[in-house]
């Protein structure tokens, strides 16, 4: 009888649910951030990178806030309300929270959109955003705000895989490890 009540606890059904869903995301993070960008930007021309990129990157936001959720809402024992026991529960979750609605809502379609309208501002100009001939003043412009919105969702992407290792590190040294 007491297989059955830990079997029925709230921790049997929400801890296989925390740890795949906090996999996936840490996972997804760590290959998206560090190989597959990487990848993609050595061995594709620079317009197939852009609009892989323009396409990719929101996909990926989205992904990353839902895990995000997801995964705080599945700390074991009793999923939220396990958050509120202690600030080392819910501060990588805020942090990384923030950082991944900020991506999601601001500098990610802003970062977006700026490399759209540069694309159609080379159409304009007749050259790339990138020419070593001078570029126009409205080129300029846009090369200056997708530097400082690019720039800035990489920061905020950082710190989200960083708050999201920080979790990762405090589940487990809970883990009961014995051999």
């Amino acid at each position: 009888m007491a297989f059955l009540q830990s079997s029925l606890s709230p921790a049997s059904f929400l801890a296989p649910i925390h740890l795949l869903s906090y996999s996936t995301l840490l996972g997804m993070e760590l290959y998206q951030s560090f190989v597959m960008t990487k990848v993609c930007y050595q061995e594709l021309p620079r317009s197939a990178f852009t609009t892989l990129q323009k396409r990719v990157f929101p996909i990926y936001f989205r992904g990353q806030t839902f895990l995000l959720l997801l995964t705080a809402a599945t700390i074991p024992p009793y999923g939220p309300l396990t958050l509120q026991s202690s600030k080392g529960n819910w501060i990588p979750f805020a942090i990384a929270g923030v950082m991944a609605l900020l991506n999601l809502m601001l500098y990610g379609p802003r970062t977006r959109q700026v490399m759209i309208d540069r694309i159609h501002q080379e159409s304009r100009d007749g050259r790339k955003s990138n020419d070593p001939i001078e570029v126009s003043e409205d080129m300029r412009a846009l090369n200056k705000a997708f530097l400082r919105n690019h720039a800035m969702s990489i920061h905020l992407n950082l710190t989200t895989i960083g708050a999201t290792l920080w979790w990762g590190w405090k589940l487990t040294s809970q883990l009961d490890v014995q051999f």
